[in-house]
Order: structure tokens, then C-alpha cells, then sequence
């Protein structure tokens, strides 16, 4: 049942589950019986729902466990703040809360996804064998058990979505990879995290612009170098995924001859993602690289620019334009993203992509990938601005001495 009408009742504001908090009230008192008449046949079979926080916290690590399992779960959300506050709609929603209780495992977990707005409900360890939609049962079973006992009325003013993870979203569209209700913890709610965030953008806007300022010559005499030697355009346009999977353009300075084969490096990427590739070490000893060696595809300015990390530049415009941070994990392109395991997403997921990062400075292409991922997932767990301002200050040496840079 709902904690006495304290924890349901915070930060309700006017909506209608306001009506709980009151109806919750005599609760406090020993009467356990009078109560159950009250709600009739509504008796809760658990104590409580969780609250906001626990329930968000919770759902993160649900996510850790299925990006190691591979076990899929499904995450129901009942949307309340199209009812109007009235007595009756209190009365409505404790029965919802009621519904989902009895007609859900234990193992499943109910609770406030916005506190005092919207309920959620977290079936663990689907499985998704059959034909029919796991998530099309979820919701048909759910939805039945409510319109059994509740008013229908009010429940067709109920919105309901369901939410299945790992997504399997269309990488054809140009929406984000992706869905954002399975992520609530990666908000900027927190104030200090808003503060830090909004430190880290101006650190980006004044760094880009001074950057894209004082390199101005440097880019003309790289535009010129990369005209006079070979056709096509200077500046090389191509998909990648940001934060949350957002697609963007990201810019750089064109290293290969004009139309060549993208599918020597899809194969490639799968490869070395799986641990075959040798990326032309010498050496039986050498790890392998993330990028390709001796690449026939690569225009003899292009060596030299990718030697010297000269070929990125252009991306300081994509910082300027939020698209991307001055430090963050390396942008991935979408065929790259598709064929990840799962718990290498959240490298794409849970910060903004970077011009240069921990996995820069810490021997570049010759890093495996699964080392590479854990240095993004460090930073974006241990992130601050002083993490930032130490891997700027190391990157300097890392472009210069070209070590692991192809």
C-alpha cells in the first residue's frame, strides 16, 4: 500500500493524485480494518510504491544487469496528469496502484516514475521467445486487469506507453537510437550537475570559438593542401551518433580519394569489435588498432593529417554547435553502433561525444575495444571538470608524438 499519504504526496503539486495524499491521512492511525472497507476489495498486497528516486535508481540497475545478461525487461508508464484532481480520480488511481500490485510478479517493480504523476511498472526478465510481442502481452494483461475493476471513463484518460529494453530502433530514421524513458537517471535535474554541465558548455563555446580563431591559417593552408593533391570537396561530411544516440554531422578535413568503398571499413570495425583484427601489427605481440593501416584509400595529405590528429579539426564547429564536447568518448558511426553488445552502448548513451578523451590519450588506436569502451564508460562515471581540464592538458603531447595515431 502507498506509504501513509507522505511519500505520495510529495511534490504532487496540482495534479490529481493530490486526492491520495488526503485519502492516505487517517492511515496513519492503528485501523488497518477500516481502512480495507474503505477500498473495499483494493487491498494492496504490498506495502508501498516506490518513490521516485528509488524507483529511477532501481531501473539503472536493471540496465547494468541486462547489459550483462542480455536478459530483456519491459518498462510500463501509466501517465495520470491528463485527469482532472477530483475525489473520484484519488480514488481511481489508488485503485490503479492496487491493480498493478495484485497483477504483477513480485519480482516485478511498482512505483512512481514522477512522483505524484506517473506510475511505472518494471517487468524483469522478459522473455521474449514466441510471436507474439512481449510488450503487446505486458500491455494487454495489465490493461485488462484494470478495466475488470476500475471506471472506464476515466481509464481511457489514462496514457499508457511501454518501453522495451535493449531497444531494437530503425538506424534508417533520423530519430535517436535511443528511448529516453529507459534513461530518467541521465537527466540534468540535480543542481550540481546542472552547474557542472552548464561549466563544461561554456568551457566548449569559449575553447571552440579561440580554437576555430587561432587556427584559422592552419585550416586554410590544409584546405589549399588537400585541393591542390586530389578531388573532391576539403571538408568530409559524415553520420555519427551523439548523447542518447542523437544522429549529427560530424565534420573533418577529407583523407581519402572521392567515392571510395565504405565497406572495407565496415568489415573491419565488425572484426576488430569481435577481437579478429590485427590492423596490420608486425608483430605477433603488437595489439591490435582501431584504425586501418596501410588503408589504399587514404590520399598522401591524408597520412599526414590523420598522423597528426590535423584531420579533426573542422570538429571544433561541431562543439560550437553543441553537437559534440571538447572532451568526451569518440563518436561512433551508426553501422559501428548496430553491431555492439549492449553494454558498449552506453559509451554512445551517456555523455556527449568528444574531440579528443581518455581513450586519446591513452595509447589511441593501439587500445582495444573493449579497453577503449571502459575508458569512456571511467569518464563518464567519474567525470568532472578538473578530469577535463587534465586530459585537455595531455592531449597536446598525444598529437605530437602521434603514438597509436593512423
Amino acid at each position: 500500500m502507498l506509504r501513509k499519504g507522505q511519500e505520495l504526496g510529495k511534490n504532487m503539486g496540482n495534479t490529481p493524485l493530490n486526492v491520495l495524499a488526503m485519502e492516505n491521512q487517517p492511515s496513519r492511525r492503528p485501523e488497518k480494518r477500516d481502512r480495507a472497507r474503505r477500498f473495499g476489495q483494493m487491498i494492496v498486497r504490498r506495502e508501498e510504491v516506490l518513490s521516485e528516486d528509488t524507483f529511477q535508481s532501481l531501473l539503472m540497475l536493471e540496465r547494468r544487469r541486462a547489459e550483462r545478461s542480455s536478459k530483456r525487461f519491459v518498462l510500463m508508464l501509466l501517465d495520470a496528469r491528463s485527469l482532472p484532481a477530483s475525489d473520484s480520480v484519488g480514488r481511481f488511481m489508488t485503485g490503479v496502484i492496487s491493480v498493478l500490485c495484485r497483477s504483477t510478479r513480485e519480482t516485478d517493480l511498482v512505483g512512481w516514475y514522477k512522483e505524484g504523476q506517473v506510475l511505472a511498472v518494471l517487468f524483469t526478465e522478459i522473455n521474449c521467445e514466441g510471436e507474439t510481442s512481449i510488450t503487446e502481452l505486458l500491455q494487454s494483461k495489465v490493461l485488462a486487469a484494470l478495466l475488470k475493476e476500475l471506471d472506464k471513463n476515466l481509464l481511457s484518460q489514462l496514457q499508457t506507453s511501454i518501453h522495451l529494453f535493449p531497444e531494437d530502433r530503425d538506424q534508417s530514421t533520423s530519430d535517436p537510437l535511443a528511448d529516453v524513458s529507459l534513461y530518467p537517471d541521465l537527466s540534468e535535474k540535480e543542481p550540481g550537475k546542472r552547474l557542472g554541465l552548464f561549466l563544461k558548455r561554456v568551457i566548449d563555446v569559449l575553447g571552440s570559438t579561440m580554437l576555430l580563431l587561432v587556427l584559422s591559417p592552419l585550416y586554410s593552408l590544409i584546405a589549399l593542401a588537400i585541393k591542390l593533391t586530389s578531388k573532391g570537396p576539403v571538408i568530409f561530411k559524415q553520420a555519427r551518433l551523439g548523447r542518447l544516440g542523437s544522429r549529427f554531422q560530424c565534420l573533418k578535413f577529407r583523407t581519402m580519394y572521392a567515392n571510395n568503398n565504405s565497406q572495407i571499413h565496415q568489415d573491419f570495425i565488425a572484426k576488430f569489435i569481435a577481437g579478429q583484427a590485427e590492423g596490420g601489427a608486425k608483430a605477433e605481440s603488437s595489439p591490435a588498432v582501431f584504425k586501418i593501416t596501410n588503408d589504399p584509400r587514404v590520399t598522401p595529405i591524408g597520412r599526414l593529417l590523420r598522423k597528426t590528429s590535423l584531420d579533426e579539426l573542422p570538429q571544433f564547429l561541431n562543439v560550437l554547435r553543441g553537437e559534440m564536447s571538447l572532451v568526451g568518448p569518440r563518436p561512433p558511426v551508426p553501422y559501428e553502433f548496430k553491431i555492439y553488445e549492449i553494454w558498449h552502448r552506453r559509451r554512445v548513451l551517456e555523455v556527449k561525444p568528444g574531440v579528443t578523451g581518455l581513450w586519446q590519450v591513452s595509447g589511441r588506436s593501439r587500445t582495444s575495444f573493449d579497453d577503449m569502451v571502459r575508458l569512456d564508460l571511467r569518464y563518464s562515471q567519474s567525470w568532472s571538470l578538473w578530469l577535463d581540464l587534465k586530459i585537455l592538458m595531455a592531449t597536446p603531447r598525444a598529437v605530437v608524438t602521434g603514438d597509436g595515431a593512423y
